[in-house]
């Protein structure tokens, strides 16, 4: 049986920034409409919470990305002595870093729309089910450290608890914030 594996095509810092960004800002910013205390699970809410994972995701994972390549190339010049333009950033390679970084912007922003909406949307589908959506949120958060355990070769059981219990502790940090 073969196991899906993160490429160089689907970079896996930016997937799983993604994907836990997108469950923890669902757990956050619906916290208190999943557990019944604030307003409830609409499409909208889906929508809503959506939308802030993937600009979040898009904006941070962006930023940071290029930030951390383009230093990297300020750092090979200043070891080669090319102080004077010009210099790797502003070469070929600057550019390189900015496609990547988009592309990393990409994965990222879409994986944590798709985990931020998905358990939402599903739990408007189904009225009156906020335990499920719950149930669904740490469900997902729970297969996904039983993903990386896996894909680290780690303790897939301690992965998977771990992030599972993280989860929980984020969903009641959204009940006690009650921004929804």
């Amino acid at each position: 049986m073969t196991r899906w594996r993160p490429s160089r095509r689907v970079p896996m810092l930016p997937l799983v920034l993604g994907m836990t960004d997108g469950l923890a800002n669902s757990l956050i910013l619906a916290g208190a409409a999943i557990m019944g205390q604030g307003s409830t699970v609409t499409f909208e809410l889906a929508l809503r919470v959506g939308a802030v994972a993937f600009v979040t995701a898009a904006f941070s994972v962006f930023v940071a990305d290029y930030a951390e390549r383009r230093q990297r190339l300020v750092h090979v010049s200043a070891h080669l002595h090319a102080r004077r333009r010009p210099r790797l950033a502003d070469t070929d390679l600057g550019r390189q870093a900015r496609r990547q970084s988009l592309a990393a912007m990409a994965v990222a922003s879409t994986a944590s729309l798709a985990a931020s909406a998905l358990p939402l949307v599903l739990g408007a589908v189904i009225p009156g089910s906020a335990w499920v959506v719950f149930a669904l949120a740490v469900g997902a958060m729970t297969a996904l450290g039983a993903w990386l355990g896996v894909l680290v070769e780690g303790n897939v059981f301690r992965w998977a608890v771990v992030l599972g219990l993280s989860g929980i502790a984020v969903s009641a940090i959204g009940v006690e914030l009650r921004i929804t």
